[in-house]
Formats: structure tokens, sequence, C-alpha cells
């Protein structure tokens, strides 16, 4: 195998632009054109390792795209964008297809989804509770109650809440270290706090969560396996929704007790 820095980018070039929709012949092709500026079919042939009449179909495919630019001459010429031109169309396309989908993907929700799921749901691995646990707080219409280890507490998260509060759903956190508990009373003003139920170094608990008192999680963190690194522990959570949810009446009753117990010490 070639240790040449620039065989290692041509691959990850090729690899990436497969990635993104081109077939092999042309990502082989305008990683070529994008080396040479300009070339001919044999000169991108013999750099590409892409047999010459398939240069011509690949050349086409990427003038569709809009990659390349083709001079009618003999032998025809053909001209590579910038790469800072192709990354922004690229970037612009990736969009424009999550866009579609998402839309494509509400067009096929049920109007029941975020109340009416049976059962207890489970969730594995940092980012992906991080965002099961954005989207319950961005689907919340009246109460986020909220406790979380610090180092849990992503800009995602803060971001989501600070929006909750703005739409005027009633935000309470779980007491936190000083800087932290300045940080989310400058980005979520409106939040109340309470107090924690445990000390987190001496549990596992990861956080919890109950939205308008019919969605809630529960994580606890985990011996990471090195799949999220550079995490040294990983995550596991449990979601549940709808207000008979054996989760969300467990969990209800425990933050119910535990913020109607703090509303009392407040008021001695």
């Amino acid at each position: 195998m070639s240790g040449d820095p620039s065989d290692h980018a041509r691959s990850t070039a090729i690899k990436q632009l497969k990635a993104l929709g081109l077939s092999a012949y042309a990502a082989r092709t305008f990683v070529a054109l994008v080396s040479l500026g300009q070339g001919t079919a044999r000169d991108v042939s013999e750099l590409a390792d892409v047999p010459r009449t398939r240069v011509y179909d690949a050349a086409d495919e990427l003038r569709d795209r809009g990659l390349v630019d083709v001079k009618r001459s003999n032998p025809k010429r053909f001209w590579a964008i910038s790469t800072e031109t192709a990354g922004r169309h690229f970037e612009q396309e990736y969009d424009r297809r999550v866009t579609a989908l998402t839309d494509a993907l509400d067009g096929l929700e049920t109007t029941n989804r975020s109340s009416q799921q049976r059962g207890v749901w489970t969730v594995t691995g940092r980012e992906t509770v991080a965002e099961r646990v954005v989207d319950l707080i961005s689907a919340a219409d009246d109460e986020v109650v909220y406790m979380t280890a610090e180092e849990l507490l992503t800009e995602e998260i803060v971001e989501s809440l600070a929006r909750a509060s703005d739409d005027g759903v009633s935000i309470r956190l779980a007491e936190m270290s000083d800087g932290t508990e300045d940080r989310l009373e400058r980005t979520v003003p409106g939040a109340r706090p309470f107090e924690s139920l445990w000390d987190w170094s001496d549990t596992p608990a990861g956080r919890l969560l109950m939205v308008d008192r019919e969605r809630t999680l529960v994580s606890v963190l985990v011996d990471g396996n090195g799949e999220h690194p550079p995490e040294p522990r990983d995550e596991t959570a449990i979601w549940g929704a709808g207000r008979t949810n054996s989760l969300v009446v467990v969990l209800k009753a425990l933050f119910t007790w535990q913020l109607d117990d703090d509303h009392d010490s407040h008021d001695e």
C-alpha cells in the first residue's frame, strides 16, 4: 500500500464523492480533473484508471451535476469547478435532500406519535440519547423538568431549553454547580431550580427528564465500549410516553414528590 499522502487524499475524496451519490467512474474522473485542472479523456483515463470510453459518460454525469464544464474542441477537454465551489454545491444539495426527507417523513408521521407509544423504549449512546432529549424538550407544550449530570448538558440541550422557555414552557432544572447555574441563568433566565435528588458523583445515573407530565426519560452511565470515543463512560436510556405508561407514572410520582418537597422546604 502506498504511503503517498496524495494517494490517501485521492482515495478519501473518491470514497466521499461516492457516498454523496456519484458513480465510481464519475468520482474518479472528478478527482482526476481536480488534480489536472483540465484535461482530455485520455488524460483522465491515464490518471484515474477509468476506461477512456467511460470518461465521457462520467463527464456527462458530472456536467449534469454542475461539477464539470466541457470545451467543444477536438478532442473534448473537461474542466472541474473549484474545490470550494464543489463543497458548497454538495452542502446545498445535502441540505435540500435532508429538507425533502424531513418533509416526507413529517407527512407519514401519525398525529398521536408523541403521546401514544406503548411500552418502554431503549436508546444507547450519548449522542443518540442527547438527540432524544432535545426531541422531547422541543415537543413540550407546558412544562419541562430536567435533572442531569453536568457533563451531559450539551449546548444543543441548553438551546432547546431556551427555545422552549421563549415559547412559554415552564422550565424546572435541578441544581448544579455555581458556574453551570450562572450559564443557565443567562441562557434560560425563566428556568426555576429545584434540589437534586442525589449527589451525581456517587451514582451512575445520567439524567431524568419529564415533559408535560406525560413523556419521560431516564438514563444511566455505563462503561464505554469504544464506539463513542473519547468518552470513558457511555450512556443508556429508557423513555416512555402516555399518561398511563409505566415509566411515566413512576417518574411523575418521583418528580411530583421532589418538587412538592422542594417547594415546602423553601416555604419554611
